[in-house]
């Protein structure tokens, strides 16, 4: 189903959002992010940062769901995605709505500047693919349920509806 893979990419983005929005904290360019809605301080750009991560989680559930049909093809997975979003992220988006242009970021003095930014992305996509791998049994997923609780019978992740 869609919305199940879309719920797993999400809940998964989020956890690699908290992730790599501590190692964010700890760099201080967490004003950075929250300068792209015109608010530079620490606490808006994080939760401009989770909004990210949520919607770059979504769209790996829906668009990369399908191939992960484990850890390992989870943990891939994320890894490629992750780290394809320091190229869209910081090197194109988030110049271009900063008022920068298109482009500015595109040569190797930049690109080498950001190398912490690009482990940082690959970290995110480890941790978002480990955690979609997980579908209904993912920890953040767990909290709700009683202990009488079990997990719904994992749905058909390949399956288009």
């Amino acid at each position: 189903m869609i919305a199940t893979r879309i719920k797993h990419g999400i809940v998964g983005g989020l956890m690699g959002g908290v992730v790599f929005g501590m190692m964010m904290g700890f760099m201080g360019t967490l004003p950075m992010i929250g300068k792209m809605v015109s608010y530079p301080n620490a606490v808006v750009g994080f939760l401009v940062h989770l909004a990210i991560s949520a919607g770059i989680g979504g769209s790996f559930g829906l668009l990369v769901g399908p191939a992960v049909t484990g850890k390992v093809s989870g943990l891939v997975a994320g890894l490629a995605y992750g780290s394809a979003w320091w190229f869209l992220g910081p090197l194109t988006l988030m110049p271009l709505f900063m008022g920068m242009g298109l482009g500015m970021n595109w040569n190797t003095t930049a690109a080498s500047n950001m190398l912490p930014s690009l482990m940082g992305h690959a970290i995110f996509g480890l941790v978002m693919g480990l955690a979609y791998s997980q579908g209904e049994n993912c920890f953040f997923l767990k909290l709700g349920r009683t202990r009488t609780q079990t997990a719904p019978e994992k749905p058909n992740l390949h399956s288009v509806s």
